[in-house]
């Protein structure tokens, strides 16, 4: 079982204070315990439906990452976060990545 991942307290409070509030319809359930769920999916690379019970209901988690995908609110969460902090004097980033190819792919003669 792949280890759990958790919000840190000073990370949830940079990011707490841009989450959309004051949308109809039933109230939300734990925001950083679903985030973390999220963030969890996308680091481990688990499917959905392998989602740890601790994170709560799978299909909240599921639910919640494609509607703020496509409201766009998780590029301008990332985008806000990135402008609310100074810029550090060294940056590192890993471009790295896979390309897969079916092997029953052919090229046409």
């Amino acid at each position: 079982m792949a280890r759990l991942f958790w919000l840190l307290d000073e990370v949830w409070t940079a990011i707490e204070p841009h989450l959309p509030r004051g949308r109809p319809g039933k109230p939300r359930v734990d925001d950083r315990r679903v985030i973390s769920g999220i963030l969890h999916v996308l680091k481990t690379g688990c499917r959905w439906r392998e989602t740890p019970a601790a994170y709560g209901p799978l299909a909240t988690a599921y639910n919640r990452f494609n509607r703020w995908s496509q409201r766009d609110l998780w590029q301008c969460l990332l985008a806000k976060m990135a402008a609310s902090g100074d810029v550090p004097e060294e940056l590192s980033l890993d471009s790295s990545h896979v390309c897969h190819r079916s092997l029953t792919m052919r090229t046409a003669p």
